[in-house]
């Protein structure tokens, strides 16, 4: 047992809190500690400070390494890298290390100039280290002394701190070669300044031994303006998520009684009414208990079209209300509501690893004590068949070997992708809640969709209205419905509750019902403005003595196994209300898409197989890949059976009974409109519950990987091509010896275009 002594927090070896990293355990002692990570617990026996509060919004981690987190800004201990805000706000403020580097690069600049200078000036006259000006030369070494100093010890310093950290903590990273190579360039300038009568020939050209503050200087500024554009463009990564967070409006219209007042949204409690007037944005998330309206949620679920909004329904923080004016009962303010939940389940996601990423990881492992190989390699080859000044030659190309070699590239080929990846399908209504199920998605051939709730709307609802046997006039329809809701009202049946829903959403009145009966599984009865009202099976209203003989035809509109609901008035047949659980919108056109893409579809249900069959024969599903009746345990067998074939399986659904099979599946996928268990098992979840929410999963997860792939190559290509023309192998041939500035240029632009082609994937 040990006590951190920056926070007072207990590190011991029990903590979860801990990483593994190249074999030694690292405990962190609490989330949010300014304490990177603790390597012995037994160093920290004495508490020399007290506790301090942790406030979650200055928590800072790493991309690469997510298990470092701190509190404040700093680097990575492992890779280097600047730390970012474990948490996305908007008004994060300045980036402190984007101010930083960009004020240690505007000194380098401007004190490097003078010394490019020089260096340009002697590469224009040859003859300046000759006889009648050799007095120059220690002269002018010792004024790029002077001025290189400031600029690779205090512009540079944080690379040689993270060049130490790296050695340290036994994590060998980018700024352990650029520590090397900048710190060789600079110790053997100084040497060449301060003592040039110590080297040997080999290092001397034109009678003098000729420093490299030139290289040292420049090859600092260059990695600085590479960390400048390389924070600037991992900034962009957050972009979808800073999105979703400026939907959220800042103040709220709370209604009390008869008075209506603008308050701050953090002054909304549940349970206040709210009014949200035509064009502005639904401030937390609730039910509408007043109006109707249509509403934009597309920034949320990512579908374009406008949904219409009536009492009982819920609307979501952040939508924009499109037309009328409705009064809604917050349930869920603050954190709480779907847009924070969002924010956050994607943040988490984002510091995910794929498993492609163990690929760049074991490379990563080997790669810097390789490239110093190589440097050796070099230096020798150099200094035994190199040209005069052999030692020269060799330094430089050593030091271009390590400077030009770019493991950070291969570190954020596959975090930045997932970064920019998960933030995108937040925007489209996709949320992925770690970047595992992101992969696997893309090799997904089979996907199993339950029926209930993912192909269906999963609840009894009016699908055709038919009068004598026919369709019958709108006004027709509307009086069948009237009727039929009058007598409902009184009963608790949810073939009644679909029945008062359709009224409703038509906008329909009715009047109270009288001396109200009930017979349990035949149907109801009632007076109705003076008439006798009956309304239930066909056996029951031919039990009261109405005559059915007349035609009849069920509407079901794409229903499965729909109910007739028959209504009679005075002894005389009216008509009949179908009700059903309808097909969701779009569906049919999802699964062709899929289809289209390779991947066969199979439903899963615990309804009646003639139901099923019915749904599949609408939507294009095979019999044979049909299983029904089937109870929650039997929907993991299925899923099992199917992966023990050799199917790679994605399973949707949305309510308790799938969570099993949910977890079982490569991938689960929970439709947003299903219970908190559902989506607690799946890997990635759809906001809107739309089928054709999967289309859009899949495409994000073949983009991401394709992009990983390409991130990949693009590190891998330049580091297998770099390093060995840093080294000369194209000198004997073609000449081509490549300068520590034009290596550090090559470096820069490596991790740059990792970073840029990850940020293509914001466009889709």
């Amino acid at each position: 047992m040990a006590i951190d002594p920056v926070c007072g927090m207990t590190v011991d070896e029990a903590s979860p809190l801990r990483a593994e990293h190249k074999g030694v355990t690292y405990y962190f002692c609490a989330p949010g500690c300014r304490t990177k990570f603790v390597a012995d617990p037994g160093k920290y026996l004495d508490a020399s400070r007290a506790p301090e509060p942790m406030d979650a919004d200055a928590i800072y981690t790493c991309p690469m390494h997510p298990d470092v987190r701190q509190k404040g800004p700093g680097a990575c201990p492992f890779c280097g890298m600047a730390l970012e805000p474990a948490m996305v706000t908007l008004d994060e403020g300045p980036n402190p290390e984007l101010v930083d580097m960009t004020r240690r690069l505007r000194v380098a600049v401007v004190l490097g100039f003078p010394v490019m200078a020089f260096a340009m000036a002697e590469m224009a006259a040859p003859t300046f280290a000759a006889a009648p000006l050799r007095w120059a030369g220690p002269a002018v070494n010792w004024i790029q002394l002077v001025i290189a100093t400031p600029v690779v010890l205090w512009a540079g310093w944080p690379f040689f701190t993270r060049a130490w950290d790296s050695l340290v903590n036994r994590s060998p990273n980018m700024f352990t070669l650029i520590g090397a190579g900048v710190g060789a360039a600079y110790l053997y300038s100084v040497a060449a300044t301060v003592v040039p009568g110590w080297f040997p020939s080999g290092f001397q050209m034109h009678a003098r031994v000729e420093p490299y503050f030139d290289t040292a200087v420049v090859v600092t500024a260059l990695v600085l303006l590479g960390q400048v554009l390389e924070i600037r463009a991992r900034s962009r990564t957050s972009l979808a998520l800073k999105g979703l967070l400026g939907l959220a409006p800042k103040t709220a219209r709370r209604v009390l009684g008869l008075i209506e007042n603008d308050v701050a949204i953090a002054d909304v409690h549940v349970g206040d009414k709210l009014r949200v007037r035509p064009g502005e944005k639904v401030p937390v998330d609730g039910v509408v208990v007043s109006g109707r309206s249509a509403i934009d949620e597309s920034m949320v679920t990512g579908e374009p079209m406008p949904a219409e909004k009536t009492p009982g329904s819920r609307v979501t923080g952040g939508t924009i209300n499109a037309t009328g004016s409705i009064v809604m009962k917050a349930e869920r303010v603050g954190r709480d509501t779907l847009l924070s939940q969002i924010v956050q389940m994607v943040a988490d996601a984002q510091r995910t690893r794929a498993p492609v990423q163990r690929v760049a990881d074991r490379i990563a492992a080997w790669f810097v004590p390789a490239v110093f190989a190589v440097a050796i390699f070099a230096f020798t080859g150099w200094s035994i068949w190199g040209p005069e000044p052999r030692l020269a030659h060799a330094l430089v190309s050593a030091v271009s070997v390590v400077i030009i070699a770019c493991p950070c590239a291969l570190g954020l080929a596959t975090p930045m992708a997932i970064m920019v990846g998960t933030g995108r399908g937040a925007s489209e209504g996709v949320l992925v809640r770690h970047a595992e199920a992101l992969e696997r998605l893309e090799r997904v051939d089979t996907i199993v969709l339950d029926k209930t709730g993912t192909l269906t709307a999963g609840r009894p609802t009016v699908v055709g209205v038919s009068v004598r046997g026919v369709t019958g006039t709108p006004d027709a329809q509307a009086e069948l419905l009237r009727l039929a809701a009058s007598v409902e009202q009184g009963s608790e049946h949810p073939l009644a509750a679909a029945v008062l829903a359709a009224a409703r959403e038509r906008q329909l009145t009715w009047p109270a019902a009288e001396a109200f009966e009930s017979t349990p599984g035949k149907g109801v009865r009632a007076r109705v403005g003076g008439r006798d009202v009956l309304v239930g099976t066909r056996a029951f209203l031919v039990e009261h003595g109405v005559d059915m003989s007349v035609p009849f035809q069920i509407l079901s509109l794409q229903a499965a196994a729909p109910t007739p609901i028959h209504v009679a008035a005075d002894g005389r047949f009216l008509g009949a209300i179908t009700v059903g659980d309808p097909i969701k919108t779009g569906a049919r056109e999802a699964l062709d898409a899929l289809r289209r893409d390779g991947l066969r579809i199979v439903m899963l249900t615990g309804d009646a197989r003639a139901a099923a069959v019915a749904v599949g024969a609408q939507l294009g599903i095979a019999e044979s890949d049909i299983y029904a009746e089937v109870l929650p345990a039997k929907k993991l067998e299925v899923i099992r059976d199917l992966q023990s074939r050799g199917a790679i399986v994605a399973m949707a659904g949305d309510g308790v009974n799938d969570a099993p099979a949910l977890a079982e599946a490569a991938v689960g996928i929970a439709m947003g409109t299903g219970t908190d268990v559902a989506i607690e098992s799946a890997g990635i979840t759809l906001v809107s519950g739309d089928v054709r929410a999967l289309v859009r999963a899949r495409r994000l997860s073949r983009d991401t990987m394709r992009n990983i792939r390409q991130n990949l190559f693009l590190a891998f290509a330049y580091n297998v091509i770099g390093v060995p023309v840093a080294a000369g192998v194209l000198y004997p041939f073609a000449g081509i010896l490549v300068s520590p500035i034009w290596a550090s240029a090559a470096m820069t632009f490596s991790s740059v275009s990792v970073i840029g082609n990850a940020l293509r994937l914001r466009r889709g």
